[in-house]
């Protein structure tokens, strides 16, 4: 396994954290999992645009600064910032791209998940590569009509790895995504809305899509 790191470019995957929380609590996060996952995923960590303007859930356990993508109603149905939270994604992926995939979390992962779909209506990430993967955690769909006819207009296309909590309070929201998309992979855990640690099953099941995902990029590498 050592010669695989080493001859074999990982992909490279942009990280959107939680809501109120930052790129450091995720990457904090994701060191839970296993050398035997982390080794063979790039993994990129970036702050959300706007600091946070109410208290975070994480206080207490994660030290502060904490972002947030965009604002959104009690029902989740009307957001404030979000061409703003778009520009600054795809001023991210400009500046420390390119790359392969998007892995979010929560609010990380609602967007993660809308961004391949208003990519490909062309109202989001116009000057970047197109994203060919997803790692959803804690995800769900967007709920007000507007974004969801451009979002999920068509299913979505590229390979998605998905993990739903028992008692995650968005796991019904995160099944409802499961439909829109071509090709997903699902992981069920036992916890509740959080990126949980990873059992050995969890954990080949990861490395079989990083597996799967290196060699479809080693062929579109290829190809070009």
């Amino acid at each position: 396994m050592g010669s695989y790191t080493e001859t074999v470019r990982k992909p490279r995957f942009l990280c959107l954290h939680g809501f109120r929380t930052s790129g450091e609590i995720i990457k904090k996060q994701l060191n839970k999992w296993p050398d035997s996952v982390l080794r063979k995923i790039d993994l990129v960590f970036a702050d959300a645009p706007f600091p946070s303007q109410g208290k975070s859930e994480v206080e207490g356990i994660f030290d502060p600064p904490y972002y947030e993508w965009f604002q959104f109603n009690k029902e989740f149905t009307e957001y404030t910032n979000f061409d703003e939270c778009l520009a600054y994604i795809e001023d991210l992926m400009i500046k420390q791209g390119p790359f392969d995939g998007l892995l979010g979390f929560s609010q990380g992962a609602i967007l993660s998940a809308a961004l391949p779909g208003l990519q490909a209506q062309g109202v989001a990430l116009t000057k970047v590569a197109k994203i060919k993967f997803l790692i959803i955690i804690g995800g769900a769909k967007f709920r007000s009509p507007s974004m969801s006819d451009k979002a999920y207009a068509s299913p979505i296309q590229c390979p998605s790895l998905h993990f739903l909590g028992e008692t995650d309070y968005l796991k019904q929201y995160g099944m409802e995504l499961l439909e829109c998309c071509v090709d997903p992979v699902v992981i069920h855990h036992p916890k509740g809305h959080t990126i949980p640690r990873l059992d050995e099953k969890a954990a080949q099941t990861v490395e079989t899509v990083l597996e799967r995902i290196q060699k479809m990029l080693s062929e579109d590498e290829e190809e070009s």
